[in-house]
């Protein structure tokens, strides 16, 4: 059962303080999706993927109370880094379908493109479309030059999406992690 902190903010001047950070945050606009500021009934769908098979690859102890640290670290982002996460919602009817990131997370080494997805938008390039707007944000806006998304070695449908945003493995930074992960790397030059 969820916990009454994932549903409501602090009444009064805290939601209108609330409203006012997130209306800083960019929201990006696809053809199919909109990227914009999560929200915490958001939080609902982050755990319901962070908790499911799919979710192996986020979390080292995947339990609801880790998936809510995460999702907060990952928000937290934008008030410290000027980049963060974004629910992505499809323009059709609002439904929040998953999460794209630029993020640089404790062991990250540098700024990193991520995206996970409910697996009911598996399979309908949302996760590429959605990433591939992200990209560019961090490209053209942030004026980043490359960007890595880290991939589990298992994780086949993330190779996917990476390759088809133009990732190229970077061995020597996957060295730098010991191996442990695959490296996708993106340069802002292949991408003018």
């Amino acid at each position: 059962m969820p916990d009454p902190h994932e549903h409501s903010a602090a009444p009064g001047p805290a939601i209108a303080l609330m409203a006012r950070l997130a209306g800083v945050i960019p929201t990006l606009q696809t053809e199919r999706l909109r990227l914009r500021p999560p929200r915490l009934s958001d939080f609902a769908v982050y755990a319901d993927i962070a908790l499911s098979p799919r979710g192996r690859f986020l979390l080292e102890a995947p339990d609801r109370e880790a998936a809510w640290y995460d999702f907060m670290n990952m928000v937290a982002c934008w008030l410290m880094r000027g980049h963060g996460l974004w629910t992505v919602e499809r323009k059709q009817d609002g439904a929040a379908v998953g999460f794209v990131l630029i993020g640089f997370e404790p062991g990250d080494h540098e700024p990193e493109l991520g995206y996970m997805f409910a697996a009911e938008a598996e399979g309908r390039g949302y996760a590429t479309e959605a990433a591939r707007a992200a990209k560019v944000y961090a490209f053209h806006t942030l004026g980043f030059s490359t960007l890595v998304s880290t991939i589990d070695h298992d994780n086949a449908a993330s190779f996917r999406v990476a390759r088809r945003l133009g990732g190229v493995r970077d061995r020597e930074a996957e060295a730098a992690h010991n191996n442990e992960i695959a490296v996708m790397r993106y340069r802002a030059d292949d991408d003018a």
